[in-house]
């Protein structure tokens, strides 16, 4: 028997062990994701960031001065294995707007996070970038993962937000966690998990129904308002 004063979790059954993601295509009504090929997308990818340097702010990498400077470090990105890349095109503009990666995978433990996250401008606020994120939201929960996770730089507001309207729980911010570009980050967490996923699918596939947007392409349901509901915490600081 359990000693009740030692409370230990609750025994994992009937799961398995889930793939890590490889050579996905991720098709949706709005947005297609393909596994990220310099050959393919470096040229259109550089074109789309070209000009709008700030994309970079908060990334690893980037800006770069060239787009062969662009196309080797995306070569060297693809080899490393995890993250695992994808490029994002906009189905509606017919065009290439961006990446997003899946990483820190943990299959022995049900853990996966989507990040490494770079959209442009013409992607941003389109129904493409949110049906991308839908897209690989869904694959993540129905190939088996227990917990698909969003870290962000604790001082990128936008990404904050992005994180709440598609439904992740705030989980606190871990201060120091690493530096990049030789600064200081401390790391804002925001997770959705297993039990979680149906009624916020249903929330994704209400925001994506033509039904929700008129004529004109405006919304008639903000996303924010139907994961509202569904999460568990809120980021305090929005």
């Amino acid at each position: 028997m359990t000693d009740q004063t030692r409370p230990v979790g609750p025994a994992i059954e009937n799961w398995q062990v889930p793939p890590v993601p490889a050579d996905l295509t991720l098709e949706g009504e709005y947005a297609r994701l393909e596994p990220l090929a310099a050959m393919a997308h470096a040229a259109p990818l550089f074109a789309a960031f070209d000009g709008h340097d700030w994309v970079w702010d908060y990334m690893p990498a980037g800006p770069f001065p060239s787009a062969a400077a662009f196309r080797r470090w995306m070569d060297e990105a693809i080899s490393a294995g995890d993250p695992v890349f994808h490029a994002i095109h906009d189905k509606e503009r017919g065009a290439f707007g961006g990446f997003a990666s899946y990483l820190r995978i943990k299959p022995g433990t049900g853990s996966i996070e989507v990040g490494y996250i770079a959209m442009s401008p013409q992607l941003q606020r389109t129904r493409a970038a949110t049906e991308a994120m839908y897209l690989m939201m869904k694959w993540a929960f129905e190939a088996g993962y227990r917990r698909y996770e969003w870290k962000c730089d604790a001082l990128n507001r936008p990404s904050r937000r992005a994180a709440q309207r598609l439904g992740f729980s705030y989980e606190g911010v871990f201060r120091q966690a690493t530096i990049v570009k030789g600064r200081n980050r401390d790391t804002a967490w925001f997770a959705v998990i297993d039990g979680e996923w149906p009624a916020l699918e249903g929330a994704f596939r209400r925001w994506l129904s033509p039904a929700n947007f008129d004529a004109a392409g405006r919304q008639r349901e903000s996303l924010s308002d139907l994961t509202l509901p569904l999460r568990v915490s809120d980021d305090p600081t929005l």
